[in-house]
């Protein structure tokens, strides 16, 4: 089978998959925190050394991937892994980089599952534009009180703890935002009901609405305006490797259409016989190939030190080329498994939506591509 990862990065994957696959009948039915709690305990969300040690391999993002790849290989429900992948990319990565040491030693906790992080960025107006949010942290003596509200935040509804963008100065600078991270149960914060989703539903999503929400400067990450640049950070990684918990289930899907078309009589004959077939085959393996070589790579720079200022139009080509094959490769699935694939208790179904979802979430596709022409010198207008 593909084996398009670095070295010893399968043997991670091959040992999360095995370590996971007992818990996936266990947890089968169980809600959403149970199965955050029984997978972190696996180490998934377990950040390694900021740098890995002379000769090491992997190094700790790329293993972090390959764990990520594992519990989804293993059949970890896809919203779970996403969440995962969400935290530990999207959060936890970036916040190490951002927050002093002994800061972080008081939130690295939430590695070991007993506390569960969320992003609070996206308005009801919009979120591609972060320079227009309303949600506003005023100073108030050594603190500040936060108002607004903040939606379509994945796992809002059970958080512990919130990273929050909000506006502290005027107009559109790059220093009118700051963020902030404190417990979700800090008197003012409101949790809305979570959303009904028809795209990974093993994970909630919600809103979270600020009333007079008063914050110590301690919550404060980083300096005062310094938000935009902390929001650069988290959403250059989570484009640059968020997708990896679509790796797993990509993984399986290929496999399981191999093996049916194998063996499956078509024609008088066995429908892997087909050149059509086998076509549809080939391009399901070169987009998992594709998908998965664009993720380590990106993965290997990180490791290797490359700043994410300097990875921002290489992560967004990857959240596009990745997004865009999931989907391609669901598509081919489809159309081999034929009215299988809309029959939930058959042996060949298709998630059409969650892949789809994968073409809006951190940044829609259509924007991200705006950005990347714009790296290239084109004078694209919003």
């Amino acid at each position: 089978m593909l084996r398009s990862g670095p070295d010893g990065a399968e043997a991670v994957v091959d040992e999360y998959r095995d370590l996971a696959l007992p818990l996936v009948e266990q947890l089968a039915g169980k809600g959403f925190r149970d199965q955050w709690e029984a997978l972190a305990g696996l180490g998934v969300l377990r950040l390694g050394p900021p740098v890995p040690e002379a000769g090491a391999a992997p190094g700790s993002v790329t293993r972090s991937l390959a764990m990520i790849e594992g519990i989804g290989l293993a059949g970890v429900d896809p919203g779970v892994v996403y969440a995962m992948a969400s935290q530990v990319f999207g959060m936890e990565y970036p916040l190490r980089a951002a927050l002093p040491a002994a800061a972080w030693q008081d939130v690295a906790r939430i590695q070991d599952g007993g506390e569960l992080l969320c992003h609070a960025l996206t308005e009801r107006k919009g979120g591609s534009d972060p320079l227009s949010m309303d949600t506003r942290a005023r100073r108030d003596g050594d603190g500040y009180v936060l108002e607004g509200a903040k939606t379509f935040i994945t796992a809002a509804p059970v958080a512990d703890l919130a990273l929050v963008f909000a506006r502290t100065g005027e107009g559109r600078s790059p220093f009118s935002l700051s963020a902030f991270l404190f417990p979700v149960s800090t008197p003012g914060v409101t949790r809305a009901d979570a959303f009904a989703k028809t795209a990974l539903p093993g994970v909630p999503m919600g809103e979270l609405v600020f009333d007079g929400v008063r914050l110590p400067a301690g919550s404060l990450v980083g300096g005062e305006g310094s938000g935009l640049a902390l929001l650069t950070s988290t959403t250059t990684w989570e484009r640059a490797l968020l997708l990896g918990y679509a790796l797993g289930p990509m993984r399986r899907t290929l496999r399981r259409l191999t093996d049916w078309a194998s063996e499956r009589g078509h024609f008088g004959r066995r429908m892997g016989a087909s050149h059509q077939v086998a076509s549809r085959i080939s391009d399901m393996a070169l987009v998992l190939h594709r998908s998965r070589t664009l993720l380590y790579g990106m993965a290997a720079r990180l490791d290797a030190g490359t700043p994410t200022r300097r990875l921002s139009a290489e992560a967004a080509l990857t959240k596009i080329s990745v997004s865009e094959d999931y989907v391609r490769l669901t598509e081919h699935a489809t159309a081999l498994s034929g009215v299988r694939a809309f029959i939930a208790d058959s042996e060949l179904p298709a998630d059409l939506h969650s892949p789809m979802a994968a073409l809006t979430y951190a940044g829609p596709n259509d924007l991200l591509r705006i950005g990347v022409a714009r790296e290239f010198g084109l004078p694209v207008e919003n």
